[in-house]
């Protein structure tokens, strides 16, 4: 019983890894019939496909991984009150 449930995982596996592996790796066109996106203002060309699906900076910002480097002790809070005991 054990040994079945195994040799399905391992199956599963490999059938998942082919599956994975049989992807495309042309270069990306735009469909029959169908153009790139116009030249953005202020670009002197038209970007390429690979332009396009590269994330931006905004998109994908770097992390700060040093976030306590400049930490300051927290002021007080005009705003920080306690909730009302008969709120109506």
């Amino acid at each position: 019983m054990m040994v079945a449930r195994i040799a399905k995982g391992i199956a599963l596996a490999a059938l998942a890894l082919a599956l994975a592996s049989c992807g495309g790796r042309q270069p990306l066109k735009p469909a029959q019939g169908q153009r790139l996106p116009a030249v953005p203002v202020g670009a002197a060309t038209a970007p390429t496909a690979a332009q396009l699906i590269q994330p931006s900076i905004q998109a994908r910002p770097e992390r700060n991984v040093e976030l306590l480097t400049q930490s300051k002790e927290r002021g007080d809070d005009p705003f920080n009150v306690p909730p009302e005991h008969d709120p109506r």
